[in-house]
C-alpha cells in the first residue's frame, strides 16, 4: 500500500512558517498545474478574494508547499499566491486533496509536498516542451526533490478552458495533451509517472468546442493516466470559475482517484 513518507528530520516554525532546518525532508510530492481552475479561483469575486476558507483547506504542518523562491514552506491557501502572479488567486483544489490524503491515512507523521506550478488563462500550446511554462514546471519539480526531497507521486493536471475558444485548438487538443504527458516523464525520468487529468467544468468557448475538448480529456488512454469530471460542479458569477466548494469537491475527486489507483505506488 501507498505509506506517507516518514517525517525524520528536525524542523523549526517560525510563525506562520515551517522553515527545514536542511530542506531534507522527504516528501510525497503532488505538481499542480494548468490554469486558473488549478490555481484556484474559489471564493474571488469582482477582483477580491473573500478569504474564506473551509475545513478541508485548513493548514497543517504536514502539508507543505514550495514557493516561488524554491522553498518549502507550511501551506495554506492561496496555494499560488506567488506563481499565478498580477491576478487574484483563491481556493484551489489542492489543500482539499492533501488534507484527504493524509486523513486517509490516518497519519500525523507523513508529509505532503505540494508543487504549485498552474498559471490563469493559458493554452495547452504554452504548455508544450520548450515553452517558459513547461520549464518552469520541470525546474520547479527537479528542485523539490533535491536534498532527499522524497518522491513525485502524481501531476495533477486542469487545464483547456483557454483551447474551447476556437475549433482548432479544441480538435487538436488530446495529441497535444498526449505528447505533454510523454515529454515530462521523460524530463523527469520518471516513464510511469501518474497523471490525474480533470475534465473541464466550463471554458471560455461554445458548448461544442468545451465539449470536444471534454471528450479528448475523458478519451486519453494512457498507462497511469486517469481522469476525474469537474462538470457539474457549481461555477462562480462568471461561470467559468469553480466556486470555493466546488473547488473543495474536485480536490476530494483527485484524492480519490489517487488512493483508488495509484495507493500502490512506493
Amino acid at each position: 500500500m501507498f505509506k506517507l513518507i516518514t517525517w525524520f528530520s528536525m524542523l523549526f516554525v517560525a510563525g506562520s512558517t515551517l522553515v527545514l532546518g536542511q530542506n531534507n525532508t522527504a516528501k510525497d510530492i503532488f505538481i499542480l498545474a494548468g490554469q486558473s481552475n488549478m490555481a484556484g479561483r474559489g471564493g474571488v469575486n469582482q477582483g477580491k478574494w473573500d478569504g474564506n476558507i473551509p475545513p478541508e483547506c485548513k493548514p497543517k504542518r504536514s502539508i507543505l508547499r514550495f514557493t516561488a523562491n524554491l522553498d518549502w514552506e507550511v501551506a495554506r491557501e492561496p496555494l499560488h499566491v506567488d506563481i499565478d502572479v498580477g491576478k487574484v488567486c483563491g481556493v484551489g483544489p489542492g489543500m482539499a486533496f492533501a488534507n484527504e490524503i493524509i486523513r486517509s491515512h490516518r497519519s500525523g507523521t507523513g508529509i505532503i509536498g505540494l508543487v504549485p506550478c498552474a498559471v490563469g488563462g493559458t493554452s495547452i500550446n504554452k504548455w508544450g516542451k520548450g515553452s517558459r511554462l513547461y520549464g518552469q514546471l520541470v525546474k520547479r519539480a527537479n528542485a523539490a526533490l533535491k536534498d532527499g526531497g522524497g518522491t513525485i507521486r502524481a501531476i495533477l493536471w486542469y487545464q483547456g478552458e483557454s483551447d474551447t475558444l476556437n475549433k482548432d485548438d479544441a480538435e487538436t487538443y488530446k495529441g497535444k495533451m498526449v505528447k505533454l504527458i510523454e515529454d515530462l516523464r521523460l524530463d523527469l525520468n520518471l516513464p510511469s509517472l501518474p497523471f490525474i487529468l480533470v475534465a473541464l467544468a466550463s471554458g471560455e468557448g461554445t458548448n461544442t468546442n468545451i465539449e470536444m475538448v471534454r471528450k479528448a480529456q475523458m478519451g486519453i488512454k494512457m498507462k497511469n493516466v486517469k481522469c476525474v469530471d469537474a462538470k457539474g460542479l457549481p461555477l462562480n458569477a462568471d461561470n467559468l470559475h469553480l466556486t470555493t466548494m466546488s473547488e473543495v469537491k474536485l480536490g476530494l475527486k483527485l484524492a480519490y482517484a489517487f488512493l483508488l489507483s495509484f495507493s500502490h505506488f512506493h
